[in-house]
């Protein structure tokens, strides 16, 4: 339940609207496109520019004209920022965002947590930014709108969907007329009321969990730093939780919780929102004026879809799983579905693997699902207990921090983490992670360590996999270097990077010079380490010592679909 603009202009947001222009299905024209993505919000623009990276054309359709309308998702964590990296991105975003890497929690207004994520000189990102969903949304959609590998169509709906073993047709409705669109797979990104999902008779499966939360934007210039602030039973909202974030353009997200028992209809009344608002802002001490943006309401779910492949067609993003917003999941979540999923299509499409790879999407995105389950849920419960008994815990728990240590880590609220696919399909040596002490490990996502002041290792990463070899010679075993030769790939599908502590170069070979030991601490690597990275950054397998047969087969798993050969 959104607040309609009803003409009234954004306090800071310029809401572009974008013509509708006749595709070539309304002009007597047709063709078989590879991609159809079904929803032009972050998860959806995501996918078409990662598909557009690996050289497969897409059309994106959008029943809208615009940007969606509010802060809505305002948290990238550092995964999702190297994916943007990984898009040629990560920049714009950084310039327009707000980072921040502490958070602290309140009990009747005393301070009884502090918060800090994980961060050192050697990271290149912030562990969590803060940016309004429209502008998330802006910035991809200006780079999709550039591409010439992406076709957007405002104000086309998509009303019918059939698939068969060769093809998915959507039916789509526009202002000039309907028209039928085909394509060989479909992404659908289209939100929590996926039309798709709906067309499929698909439901999703899970829980509603007790607790409303009215979320609101208002505008307001205070010098309080960027920081997430939780508080639970506060003299301004009694018995109940509030959730305070700034963002940019001084715009500042206050979520707060409202009783089982009240009208929705009344709480949203703007007069009884301004006095909520006005109530929090006395009691964490701002006295500035301040304006009211927007406003929704907001409840909490753990739900997705048994499968999240259905022939040619794949759910992404909220079409697929909603889960809570508190540790900021939402958001992070589809941003690196569509990465998982673009790169596997982009190699299915171009011949390269077989399609027992999309196979592998599910299981892979799926159990990151249930991850962020498990842990979203025990913050929601933490958050809004569902039961007397759970109030009773929580409270305790807040109760005892205010003088006690060692209960202050049970209100982590679990920030947003990315997922290790240790069980995936596509995985393979895992024995050889107990080799290792430390570092990325079987199925982990690779550490995107700086190398020098500018540089970082998602700088040398290839469009395809990588491999990074370690060595503390120039004396490079001859194997490594023709590796490309051995897993039979072009010149773009592998880039082996040698990471080395002396400083020296190698013909059409990536050196880097860990001139801190920074990469070779944190991967635990000594001289002839190898790691196999995937093109969405998780690593596929590790060795202590290169072992090159390991390697060929490891990359031919994957290919296959997780198939052995």
């Amino acid at each position: 339940m959104v607040r309609s603009k009803d003409g009234q202009q954004s306090l800071y947001f310029d809401y572009r609207e974008y013509d509708f222009e006749k595709p070539e299905e309304l002009q007597g024209k047709s063709s078989q496109h590879s991609v159809v993505i079904v929803g032009a919000g972050p998860v959806g623009l995501t996918a078409a520019l990662e598909l557009a990276r690996h050289g497969i054309k897409s059309v994106l359709l959008d029943d809208k004209n615009t940007v969606n309308e509010g802060s809505r998702a305002i948290c990238i964590a550092r995964h999702s920022m190297e994916c943007l990296h990984q898009l040629g991105l990560a920049k714009k975003f950084e310039d327009k965002s707000l980072p921040w890497t502490h958070g602290s929690s309140f009990y009747r207004d005393r301070l009884v947590y502090r918060l800090e994520m994980p961060h050192s000189e050697a990271d290149k990102y912030y562990p969590m930014y803060n940016l309004q969903q429209q502008y998330i949304e802006q910035l991809l959609l200006d780079e999709v709108i550039a591409s010439d590998m992406i076709e957007l169509r405002w104000q086309s709906k998509v009303c019918d969907v059939e698939q068969n073993e060769n093809a998915v047709s959507l039916r789509v409705e526009t202002p000039a007329g309907d028209y039928s669109i085909r394509s060989d797979y479909v992404l659908a990104a289209d939100g929590a009321r996926s039309i798709v999902r709906h067309q499929l008779g698909l439901k999703l499966e899970g829980d509603a969990y007790e607790g409303r939360y009215v979320i609101a934007d208002i505008q307001m210039k205070s010098d309080f730093p960027t920081e997430r602030r939780a508080f639970f039973d506060p003299s301004s909202n009694p018995g109940l939780t509030i959730l305070i974030h700034k963002q940019p353009q001084n715009i500042w997200r206050i979520d707060y919780q409202i009783e089982d028992d009240v009208d929705t209809d009344e709480e949203l009344k703007e007069e009884n929102i301004r006095a909520r608002i006005a109530a929090v802002l006395t009691m964490i001490g701002e006295t500035t004026e301040w304006k009211l943006e927007w406003w929704s309401l907001y409840k909490a779910y753990t739900l997705a879809l048994d499968n999240y492949r259905h022939n040619r067609i794949l759910f992404i993003g909220d079409a697929a799983h909603l889960v809570p917003i508190f540790g900021v999941r939402g958001l992070n979540s589809g941003i690196a579905d569509a990465m998982n999923a673009a790169w596997k299509l982009a190699y299915v499409i171009q011949g390269q693997a077989q399609d027992a790879l999309l196979d592998t999407y599910s299981p892979e995105r799926r159990g990151a699902t249930l991850d962020v389950f498990e842990n979203a849920s025990k913050s929601t419960k933490f958050m809004t207990p569902p039961t007397r008994g759970h109030r009773l815990m929580r409270d305790a728990v807040l109760s005892l921090s205010i003088s006690n240590e060692f209960s202050r880590p049970l209100i982590n609220p679990r920030q947003s983490q990315p997922y290790t696919y240790i069980d995936s399909p596509l995985t393979s040596y895992r024995n050889r992670d107990a080799e290792f002490e430390h570092g990325p490990g079987t199925g982990a996502p690779i550490l995107n360590s700086r190398i020098n002041d500018t540089d970082c290792l998602l700088d040398y990463i290839g469009l395809g996999f990588s491999g990074l070899y370690f060595s503390d010679s120039e004396l490079i075993d001859p194997v490594v270097l023709k590796i490309q030769d051995k897993l039979g790939v072009k010149e773009e599908g592998f880039t082996i990077i040698i990471i080395t502590k002396h400083s020296f170069s190698l013909e059409n070979i990536v050196v880097v010079h860990d001139r801190r030991d920074e990469l070779f601490s944190s991967y635990d690597a000594e001289n002839g380490s190898f790691y196999l990275i995937r093109p969405d950054r998780h690593v596929s397998a590790r060795w202590k010592n290169i072992n090159i047969d390991e390697v060929v087969h490891s990359f031919n798993q994957t290919m296959n679909g997780g198939k052995s050969e």
